[in-house]
């Protein structure tokens, strides 16, 4: 009888724990914690070459929720008239392109590869592209990615500066986004892990 009663009294404890980070991720700031954790002070450096990086779900039409805030923001510093050139890398459509041009950034600004299909992928891709480029590169990606992308820039010996932006911090502003932002960070925790085991950050 004893042993007919664990595996329900195992699930019970599964299923409260699981009610338990539920409830707490909705109702703490511990999105908020993490995010800044993996993105260090959010600051829009001046410079010369803005590095962008879009988000691995884009498609040949539509970029993604990340890749959106990504391409405003990368507008916005454009808009402060410090940047000369706009390097966007990764994804699988010029929709980030068609974004910032249609928003009045020059074509000929902006240089642009989507054959990355990985942030490691994307700083030995961005290295051939800024090869010879002259003046400060500056990168800009989300909140929760730039712990990763930054430390897979500098491995490969490029000198860059981070521009992160609030992505997951959006998210976390409001209860019903948390927890797909709580899944965001947690993916993105198992990818750090991957990258370490590797070598590649």
């Amino acid at each position: 009888m004893a042993g007919n009663r664990n595996p329900g009294r195992w699930l019970t404890r599964i299923l409260a724990a699981i009610g338990l980070v539920v409830v707490l991720v909705t109702v703490t700031p511990v999105d908020a914690w993490w995010a800044h954790a993996y993105s260090g002070p959010i600051e829009q450096p001046a410079g010369d070459v803005l590095i962008v990086l879009s988000a691995a779900n884009d498609d040949q039409r539509l970029v993604s929720f990340s890749s959106y805030w990504r391409a405003r923001y990368a507008l916005m510093a454009w808009q402060s008239g410090g940047f000369k050139t706009i390097v966007i890398s990764g994804g699988n459509g010029p929709g980030m392109v068609n974004f910032l041009v249609a928003e009045g950034v020059p074509r000929q600004d902006i240089v642009a590869e989507w054959q990355s299909h990985s942030t490691r992928e994307n700083g030995i891709n961005t290295a051939r592209l800024i090869q010879g480029m002259p003046g400060k590169k500056v990168l800009l990606t989300s909140d929760f990615h730039m712990y990763r992308s930054i430390r897979v820039f500098r491995k490969l010996g490029i000198d860059i500066t981070p521009m992160p932006i609030p992505d997951v911090l959006k998210q976390a502003q409001h209860w019903n986004a948390r927890f797909p932002a709580f899944e965001i960070l947690v993916t993105e925790s198992a990818k750090i892990v991957y990258y370490r085991l590797r070598g590649w950050i």
